[in-house]
């Protein structure tokens, strides 16, 4: 089973509720990509859940990420904060590198006006 992460950006206006939302294909644009990264979707899991996600099995479940979320996985990444996942090792520098880099293109979107959203298909 693989697990497939995305980051999109839209026009703030089509994200009202912080989870839970569903969203046309046509209004959303890919703006990251990550696969089998489970540290980090684990930590997503934890944030949607205290945001008030209510899909169990947070899968397919969009998740609305601001400055303060961005801020707070800044921090995990860098103090490998993540949350343990299943025993697998934290990822290489590379891979933290590529995390980082989300978090800058997100702060740019968000800056720029769009509303960020994570989903996950696993």
């Amino acid at each position: 089973m693989g697990l497939d992460m995305y980051a999109f950006i839209v026009e703030k206006s089509f994200v009202t509720p912080d989870v839970d939302f569903t969203l046309e294909d046509n209004l959303v644009q890919r703006l990251h990509y990550w696969r089998k990264h489970h540290h980090l979707h684990d930590w997503m899991e934890r944030l949607y859940v205290a945001k008030g996600g209510q899909n169990p099995d947070f899968n397919l479940s969009a998740m609305a990420l601001n400055s303060a979320d961005l801020d707070a996985l800044e921090t995990a990444i860098k103090n490998t904060g993540m949350p343990a996942s299943s025993g697998l090792p934290l990822r290489n520098d590379r891979e933290r590198d590529d995390d980082l880099d989300f978090i800058r293109k997100a702060r740019r979107a968000l800056t720029n006006g769009f509303a960020v959203f994570y989903l996950a298909w696993w």
